[in-house]
């Protein structure tokens, strides 16, 4: 007589009450760190955010964030307001930075309003306004935070991504690309233009800042094209918003 444990019934049986087990197990600790993955994700806004408006700890070279220990006390003084743009609509909400860009650019598509988060900072006399952007690069994601002024010159700016090809288009979130966008001119003769990262550009030294170009990644014209359009498609979002700011 076989052994029951050698069936074929016992075998399924096993791999049910496996797969019951493990997923239990696995949904139980997924339950038990959403509050620390949470809070990290906060963090780590309040972090892109702060950077973007030159609240950070750059060296010479490096893109250094505040620690995360700083980053919620330094949000609280340098962010005087979150807003929320939908429609004509513009709210306060003071969580403003935890909503989802991506599900809110799957709204739109749908067909409804969109909800843009932009943060307004004041540091050293000045006035910024972030805007939290996501496209798409050669592989994947691709995403930053650009701080702007009234006249939606660009004052800083931070890219990442999730999958972009070490040592090219991975180096959107270097500092010698960040730094590029500061002082360029997202507007041309009154309409919105935004900014081309131009593999033929003919200021390397990029000391054109009403050219409406930054000079591109050498290896990455892909991830660079993704940068053009993200800026172009999301900023252009906002244009309205900077126009009520001109009128005030």
């Amino acid at each position: 007589m076989s052994n029951k444990t050698d069936s074929n019934v016992y075998t399924i049986l096993f791999a049910i009450a496996m797969v019951i087990v493990v997923g239990g197990l696995l949904a139980f600790t997924a339950s038990a760190l959403r509050p620390r993955i949470d809070n990290n994700e906060r963090l780590e806004k309040q972090q892109n955010i702060l950077y973007a408006m030159g609240v950070n700890a750059n060296d010479d070279s490096s893109a250094i964030f505040v620690s995360t220990e700083e980053a919620p006390e330094l949000f609280s003084k340098y962010i005087t307001k979150q807003l929320v743009i939908q429609g004509d609509k513009v709210t306060e909400d003071t969580e403003a930075y935890l909503i989802d860009v991506k599900k809110e650019q799957t709204s739109a598509k749908a067909g409804n309003d969109r909800r843009l988060p932009l943060f307004v900072g004041e540091k050293d006399g000045k006035t910024f306004y972030v805007a939290p952007i996501r496209g798409k690069g050669l592989w994947d994601a691709i995403w930053g935070y650009v701080a702007m002024d009234k006249n939606m010159v660009v004052q800083g700016a931070y890219f990442d991504h999730k999958g972009e090809t070490a040592g090219l288009g991975a180096n959107i979130k270097q500092r010698y690309f960040m730094d590029d966008f500061i002082g360029e001119n997202l507007m041309s003769n009154g309409s919105f233009k935004g900014i081309t990262v131009a593999k033929g550009n003919n200021d390397p030294k990029n000391t054109d800042k009403n050219d409406n170009e930054v000079d591109a990644i050498a290896g990455a014209t892909i991830t660079g094209d993704g940068v053009s359009a993200m800026l172009k498609s999301e900023l252009k979002q906002y244009v309205s918003y900077f126009k009520t700011l001109k009128n005030n």
